[in-house]
């Protein structure tokens, strides 16, 4: 499951919406649906130092009885090559994971900005009128959510289970159909 932290203009604190290029100019009103959404880090720091060690433990467990041998000089090697993978991989996982999007809408605008583990920063801005919220049963993932409007059209929350997509689909049809009715 992924983390998704709401904040329905009712508390809460204010957004942090960045500001750079003509397009995001700082907004000093709340809005009246905030969603920020990142995959699910189930592997804490002290957990990760666990794994490695436990997975060290049995590398090495079956090396044991071999010290002192020349297998167990011919294996070493290939133990030691099985770990510093394990750990790599681990370690380009969490950088991967390293994703967020956050969703506004206000009476006047919806903006989603995505930060990508490289840092780049995507922004997508539409008219609240004009966004029109999409789930695909059959897409790139399972229950595929798009929001459309101004003239292109944006994935939303891909890593998030099908049933969170869904779930946010409702929220985000119900915020919209707020802002434009007021």
């Amino acid at each position: 499951m992924a983390q998704a932290s709401t904040n329905h203009a009712a508390g809460g604190r204010p957004p942090a919406v960045a500001v750079s290029g003509p397009d995001w100019r700082a907004r000093n009103d709340r809005p009246i649906f905030e969603v920020e959404l990142w995959p699910n880090q189930s592997l804490t720091p002290p957990g990760l130092k666990w794994f490695l060690g436990i997975s060290a433990g049995f590398l090495v467990f079956p090396l044991l009885g071999l010290i002192g041998t020349l297998a167990f000089w011919g294996l070493l090697p290939f133990m030691a090559l099985a770990f510093v993978g394990i750990w790599f991989a681990i370690r380009r996982n969490g950088r991967n994971l390293r994703i967020s999007e956050t969703l506004w809408i206000w009476r006047d605008e919806v903006r989603v900005e995505r930060r990508e583990p490289s840092g780049r920063v995507l922004r997508w801005q539409s008219a609240p009128r004009d966004v029109r919220v999409r789930v695909y049963a059959d897409g790139k993932v399972e229950d595929y959510l798009t929001l459309s409007g101004a003239g292109r059209e944006i994935e939303l929350g891909a890593f998030l289970a099908p049933e969170e997509r869904t779930r946010l689909s409702d929220e985000i049809e119900a915020a919209l159909t707020r802002a434009v009715t007021g």
